[in-house]
């Protein structure tokens, strides 16, 4: 009998543009923990009117916080093809975090050509987008807040061998990139699987004693 290993979490970087995978970060072990807070976009008291308390303006901001755990001793085992990784303790995994933050090197050094010509009204860059993966039911578009390295262990040569990493995300709705955008496909998929979700709870008012008004 063939045995598949269980699923494992983490991170996949798309081209915001074109939905192409650009890196794949997956978590050695999968939190322990995960916390998340829904804060719903109310319309409750802008206008003093009663009669809006129920509504909502669109989906709530629902955060997520959770710690990934990195050791160069269990490392996965590298594609073929891919670049060695021995000696270098876990300064991929931590990079391909780091760097979904930052703008490339090439387009710091091309803002910087752009402005010495005098261009000062120049775009911001459009970083790459971040889907954290947990589960097949949860494939959620996330923009990272915040990202905290803590450093266990070293080798002789000072590359970090053990680390946690705990992360702050946000999930992404239509709201923030409209409907047309790959974040926002996968937004609407993640709610609508809530949706179905939900709709399998089939319990009646006595089931909390409620008996009526």
């Amino acid at each position: 009998m063939t045995t598949h290993p269980p699923p494992r979490g983490g991170f996949v970087f798309l081209d915001p543009e074109h939905g192409r995978v650009l890196r794949v970060v997956p978590f050695q072990y999968n939190p322990e923990t995960l916390t998340r807070t829904l804060q719903p976009q109310t319309v409750a008291g802008e206008d003093g009117s009663r009669s809006e308390a129920l509504r909502l303006k669109g989906p709530p901001h629902e955060t997520l916080r959770f710690e990934a755990e990195f050791d160069a001793a269990d490392q996965l085992t590298p594609v073929a093809g891919a670049a060695p990784t021995a000696g270098a303790g876990l300064f991929g995994a931590l990079s391909a975090l780091e760097t979904a933050l930052c703008p490339t090197s090439a387009q710091l050094v091309q803002a910087n050509g752009m402005a010495a010509q005098g261009m000062l009204d120049i775009t911001p860059v459009e970083a790459p987008l971040s889907v954290l993966v947990l589960g097949r039911r949860r494939v959620l578009p996330v923009r990272i807040t915040e990202l905290t390295v803590t450093e266990e262990a070293y080798d002789g040569e000072l590359s970090p061998i053990r680390a946690r990493v705990a992360l702050s995300v946000r999930v992404l709705t239509v709201d923030d990139v409209g409907f047309s955008h790959k974040a926002g496909t996968l937004y609407l998929r993640y709610q609508q699987s809530k949706e179905q979700f939900a709709a399998l709870i089939g319990y009646g008012p006595g089931a909390v004693g409620y008996t009526g008004i």
